[in-house]
């Protein structure tokens, strides 16, 4: 008896991390702000990556600065690019293949190569003025320090009846 079913490739699921990336740009989104605003005002879309290379970022924040740590491995601070305009942050760079000479041929390639680029939208509480960054083994820290007298905004409103 033949078999008539049509044999086709498993599907593959939705990753762990592919749900946990679409979590953490909601979660980044409401920190930062709306991304059709962002979108808006600089053409290309906030809170996401764009490129083959996407950098792992870690935003925290405490009373006086919120600070974005970035993690860049095998780049120099020169293959990277930091601006800010019209309130937000944007992470550019370019990681690029290097053979050790012309007799190498590549047999498989895991790590990640091209450009890429980040753009956060900057909640008002930020001193862009004096928005500070840092760059060592790989790792590129930006600190951005508050405005005097500023909190997270967020405030409790009284409910009346």
């Amino acid at each position: 008896m033949a078999d008539t079913q049509q044999h086709l490739p498993a599907s593959r699921p939705s990753g762990l991390f592919d749900d946990f990336r679409a979590e953490m740009d909601k979660m980044m989104e409401r920190f930062f702000g709306d991304t059709a605003t962002a979108a808006a005002k600089t053409g290309f879309p906030s809170l996401t990556t764009v490129g083959a290379v996407r950098p792992a970022i870690d935003i925290t924040e405490n009373d006086k600065a919120i600070t974005l740590t970035a993690e860049l491995p095998g780049m120099s601070e020169d293959e990277v690019d930091l601006t800010v305009s019209d309130g937000v942050l944007t992470l550019k760079g370019e990681k690029t293949v290097s053979h050790e000479s012309k007799q190498d041929h590549s047999v498989v390639i895991e790590r990640n190569y091209g450009s890429f680029y980040r753009s956060f939208p900057l909640p008002d509480r930020v001193d862009q003025e004096a928005i500070d960054a840092s760059f060592e083994k790989g790792v590129l820290k930006v600190t951005m320090p508050k405005k005097p007298g500023q909190d997270n905004g967020e405030r409790k409103i009284k409910i009346g009846t």
